[in-house]
């Protein structure tokens, strides 16, 4: 220890020298005060001196002792706070707070104790004023607790809401989910079972160009939906029973998940809504967005070839919807303007019926 070390022990065992001197001159005081002893003052005297000096030899002695423990116990208390966030702080301080008003309250009375009351008060004080921190903590921890507790039920109920989508061959290689993914309306998994993935596979290795195309361009969307979309696709191998049939493993898979299948296929469709096994058809929702032509609206549409019945021109809508026209036949390769008649609402579409609009002027 150096001499600035030295000078300041000397200086903090003075001073507590100092304190017990004090101490111990009003314990004496209060003793002699208790016995109510009729003790002549020279006596008296040499009593102060006794019990200050006695007071003052312990406090020097055990001066280093004290001080190394308040050194101690502050650098625990400070290496406490360094981990605590200020949210932490906030709530141990407004704790320690209301535990010491609480103390004081409670030892009003016993603060006009003598010698005993200052004691008592003081211990009170440092107990409440624990009790206060360790309560706000242990509060700040249990809601803390249940904050994540609810947001981790929240979150799994969240994802048990929302159910996965089982994509079939067709629906990959169409390539309009992409669009639909890229749009936001599809939430939840989308599940590629590993038949799907082995027949899209086969059917790109295959010897017709045509297929070939087909399967690579449904590997193709997978890597989008998965590398540029960043959707969560996820391939599943599931055991299904051999001999069965795409669709029926499908289906299977979907009852298995507690998903639904998408696809443009309209007859696994039908089969799908007999079994109860819930399905998201892609041309349905095309349907449903094209937009509503209404009986004695004016339009103007190409006729390119003719129809079933005797007369009848077919034209086409730019988002492909098919278009009757009846007499049409004469105007094939012609843009006429015709007027709707009707609407046909099918599982394959819409299909609109419509007259030239001369025909219609000259039937008024």
């Amino acid at each position: 220890m150096g001499e600035s070390g030295t000078v300041l022990n000397k200086i903090i065992k003075i001073s507590f020298s100092i304190v017990g001197a004090v101490t111990g001159f009003t314990l004496t005081r209060s003793f002699l005060f208790m016995l109510n002893m009729d003790i002549r003052w020279e006596l008296k005297v040499v009593l102060y001196c006794f019990g200050a000096m006695l007071i003052a030899a312990i406090f020097y002695s055990t001066a280093n002792f004290f001080v190394e423990y308040m050194m101690k116990a502050i650098d625990k208390l400070e290496r406490l706070m360094q981990k605590m966030s200020l949210y932490e702080l906030v709530v141990s301080a407004v704790g320690l707070i209301v535990g010491l008003i609480i103390a004081n309250l409670v030892t009003i009375p016993v603060n006009r104790i003598d010698v005993i009351g200052a004691p008592i008060a003081i211990i009170a004080n440092i107990l409440f004023g624990c009790a206060g921190v360790s309560i706000a903590v242990s509060k700040k921890n249990e809601h803390f607790l249940d904050a994540i507790i609810n947001r981790s039920v929240a979150a799994k109920n969240k994802k048990a809401l929302v159910e996965p989508k089982i994509l079939d061959t067709n629906i990959i290689i169409d390539g309009r989910i992409v669009d639909i993914c890229r749009s936001g309306f599809l939430e939840g998994e989308l599940i590629v079972p590993n038949f799907v993935l082995e027949e899209l596979r086969h059917i790109a290795d295959s010897s017709d160009s045509l297929k070939r195309n087909r399967g690579r361009r449904g590997l193709d969307v997978l890597s989008i939906l998965q590398k540029d979309l960043g959707v969560p696709v996820r391939i599943e191998n599931i055991e299904v029973k051999e001999g069965m049939e795409v669709d029926d493993k499908l289906l299977a898979v979907a009852k298995k998940l507690h998903g639904k299948v998408i696809t443009i296929d309209y007859n696994l469709s039908k089969v799908a809504d007999f079994q109860g096994v819930p399905v998201l058809n892609i041309n349905e929702l095309a349907n449903a967005m094209k937009p509503i032509a209404l009986p004695g609206e004016e339009m103007t549409v190409q006729i390119i070839k003719d129809g079933k019945e005797n007369g009848q021109g077919i034209g086409y809508l730019e988002d492909g919807t098919m278009i009757v026209v009846d007499g049409g036949r004469r105007h094939i390769g012609e843009h006429v303007n015709v007027t709707v008649t009707s609407v046909l609402q099918t599982a394959a579409g819409r299909m609109i019926f419509a007259k030239p609009k001369y025909a219609v002027e000259r039937a008024i």
